[in-house]
């Protein structure tokens, strides 16, 4: 199921109406790609594929958990608009992707080479380990060389297999002139097979063979800890460009042909029905209909739209069919320049240096000056290269960071494994630090401290007979408003009055008729009723006043608290988002937040974060939204619900699995807590090295005084590491 699908053309309804011809080619079958937020089980797989597989026309359905997509094969005819409602009805949301901008999906192989080099090292390192143990119970002459030898040739495959990503890392980092962790790491693995070589040679009784596949082990540990951490990170550029709509109807002398949205010019006209996404920035010609822009802009309410009106691509068109002429299409169009805006923020914050790479700075120079300082030293004291280069060995494997490479990926394995049993998932190999160094925290509101769906306040004050004309108005029309007063006036066990003539105005409301009088639910002006700041549709029975149904979207679960543990514990709270002042200021009022910014567009939430940021502050950015990528993406460090579109969940570094907001503060204590112990695990690693240093360069080290000590300081390390669980 990892696999991508490559995609094929569909072939033109002309050519799929057209009478078989062996000339021309048989049509062949569409590959759908959908994006999936909302599964996180093996059930939703099978709920997903089986209702999928029921939809006739489609030949095969695959889900991708770990990509949150599924895979359609279908009749060239069939198209996403046909499967999402579908699968709105079981309950998931859906999005359709472009699978030609996907690029192929690689299946695991950097976990797998790395998980095989581990079991080498470690199926090896027994195997000498068990051959080191006669030696060092006393075999002596032939029978310890015959050992030795043995040893050898299992170590030397071994390790060439193994080490070899420490080999290449270390080469890297040669070649510009510059030391990392794993040139101290190679130069102790080469120099222990050198001496072993020729200490088994000269039927000597040390080697370092077990000394180093050993050490090859658990670092091989600690990089697969550290692999393990960020393995669901992907590009969020990437998702944001499959989000692009990949086909449009384009409108030429009157009749419509359905085109790959690349073959779109500016100027064109286009067709966008009710249901639809933009796929291109544009100016509405002709129809009126509202829009949803909460994805792009976080405004809760749908907008009215009308000839004249300017769409963005990805823009959804929720009631009446409209004609748009292009005006900006493919790389130009506000949905690739979030991307873009994206894709910059990621770049800027892959220039974060970890604390074991800054340790790294520090440590490894100073390893070899050591190791150095300890050859030239015993080879002037006893003038025996043999003897000078032993210690010198012993040194390089007593000194090498095996626990300074445990320190930092086993801390995070443990802190993530707690944090993912309060619903968070770390996604990010450095998350954990930058958000311990977090002291400001911005907030998205619609979907994030809101629940981004309205809900009906004030039913318990209307007459049933009203409630019942409303339903079945409401019931007439997709609209958010009326599809959350049907749901209610349902809850409430109302039903529907017997209204005739029902039909939908786009942009305006739905009309019928009962009892020969005409009926409306809708906008204010168009039942006329007063403006009101609250969110509001109305009813209007013939010439009666018009009663109003109010909306308010929901606080999250958490969100109260979230906001109040945040700023007790000394963090400036923000409040962004590009809904209206009004909605903005009473949720800032609410939850107590003193700084809040409305009307907000994406790049002016990415500016702020940016601002922050260069005023010196460690920003949290917390948002759900397309709208909100390019904001995570440029903060030190963000939190996205699994709720949030597909292509926000990848900018964040963490993602929140539940829908309660709490554990938020409690993830910035564990993160304090886990950056305290990645410093102990580092200072426990700087003892280890005080004493067992001196022990090295004055000879004291045998091969299995260096393995045990190394073995002690990294299960120490690993020990302390357990304690954030």
């Amino acid at each position: 199921m990892s696999g991508q699908i490559t995609p094929t053309a569909a072939a033109c309804p002309g050519c799929i109406a057209a009478p078989a011809d062996a000339a021309r080619p048989v049509p062949q079958d569409a590959q759908i790609a959908l994006s999936l937020p909302g599964i996180h089980c093996s059930a939703c797989i099978a709920n997903v594929e089986q209702a999928l597989s029921a939809v006739p026309g489609v030949q095969d359905a695959r889900v991708n958990l770990t990509l949150k997509r599924a895979l359609v094969k279908a009749a060239p005819d069939l198209r996403a608009a046909d499967l999402i409602p579908v699968l709105e009805q079981i309950g998931y949301e859906a999005h359709e992707l472009d699978p030609g901008a996907l690029s192929a999906t690689q299946a695991d192989k950097a976990g797998r080479d790395l998980l095989m080099r581990l079991a080498v090292a470690g199926f090896a390192s027994m195997n000498v380990m068990l051959l080191s143990v006669s030696v060092w119970s006393g075999a002596t002459d032939a029978t310890r060389d015959m050992f030795h030898w043995i040893s050898a040739a299992i170590t030397l495959p071994a390790i060439a297999f193994s080490a070899q990503p420490f080999f290449e890392n270390a080469w890297s980092a040669l070649r510009v002139r510059r030391l990392n962790m794993d040139v101290p790491i190679v130069l102790a693995i080469v120099l222990a097979l050198v001496t072993s070589l020729w200490e088994t040679a000269l039927s000597g009784k040390h080697a370092y063979f077990d000394a180093a596949l050993t050490l090859t082990f658990f670092l091989l540990a600690g990089r697969y800890l550290d692999y393990r951490t960020r393995a669901a990170a992907r590009s969020a550029a990437e998702e944001l460009t499959a989000l692009e709509v990949p086909r449009a109807i384009r409108l030429r002398n009157g009749a419509e042909e359905e085109v790959g949205v690349a073959a779109l010019n500016v100027g064109d006209l286009i067709l966008v029905r009710p249901g639809a996404r933009m796929p291109v920035d544009g100016q509405i010609v002709s129809g009126r209909s509202e829009l949803d822009r909460s994805l792009l802009t976080g405004e809760t309410l749908p907008v009215f739209a009308q000839p004249g009106t300017q769409v963005s691509a990805g823009e959804v068109n929720l009631t009446g069919p409209l004609t748009i002429r292009a005006t900006a299409v493919g790389e130009d169009t506000s949905l690739h320049r979030m991307a873009d805006l994206v894709a910059i923020a990621e770049s800027g914050r892959s220039r974060y240096t970890s604390l074991a790479d800054k340790a790294a700075k520090l440590y490894a120079p100073g390893v070899h000056i050591l190791s150095a300082l300890s050859f030239v030293g015993w080879y002037i004291y006893s003038g025996d290269i043999r003897t000078a280069l032993n210690i010198a060995a012993a040194v390089l494997i007593i000194t090498c960071p095996c626990a300074l490479g445990l320190a930092v990926p086993a801390v995070t394995t443990a802190a993530s494994g707690r944090l993912f049993r309060k619903g968070m998932l770390i996604k990010h190999a450095t998350a954990l630090e930058r958000l311990a160094q977090v002291d400001t925290v911005v907030f998205d509101k619609t979907g994030t401290l809101t629940a981004g769906t309205p809900d009906l306040v004030n039913l318990p004050e209307i007459a049933r007979e009203d409630l019942a004309i409303a339903l079945a108005l409401a019931e007439a029309s997709t609209h958010p408003l009326s599809v959350a007063l049907a749901r209610a006036a349902r809850d409430a066990g109302i039903t529907p009055a017997d209204v005739s003539d029902l039909s939908e105005i786009p942009g305006f409301g739905t009309e019928g008729r009962l009892a020969g009088q005409r009926v409306r639910l809708g906008r204010a002006e168009w039942v006329g009723a007063p403006d009101s700041a609250e969110t509001t549709a109305w009813l209007a029975v013939g010439d009666c006043a018009p009663v109003a149904f109010r909306f308010v979207d929901s606080l999250r679960p958490g969100a109260a608290e979230a906001v109040r543990a945040l700023r007790d514990s000394g963090k400036d709270v923000i409040l962004i988002s590009g809904d209206t002042a009004t909605a903005v200021q009473a949720l800032a009022d609410k939850l107590g937040i003193e700084t809040w910014i409305a009307r907000a567009l994406p790049q002016d939430k990415a500016a702020h974060v940016q601002t922050l940021t260069d005023q010196g502050h460690r920003v949290l950015m917390v948002g759900d939204g397309l709208n909100d990528t390019a904001a995570l993406a440029a903060a030190h460090v963000s939190i996205s619900p699994a709720s949030a579109l597909d292509a926000a969940r990848v900018a964040s570094d963490i993602v929140l699995l539940g829908t309660d907001l709490s554990p938020i503060a409690d993830a910035c204590r564990t993160a304090e807590k886990a950056t305290k112990r990645i410093r102990e695990n580092f200072r426990i690693a700087t003892i280890y090295n005080v004493i067992a240093v001196p022990l090295a360069v004055a000879g004291l080290a045998t091969p299995l005084i260096a393995a045990l000590a190394m073995s002690t300081s990294s299960i120490t390390v690993s020990l302390n590491a357990l304690r954030l669980r």
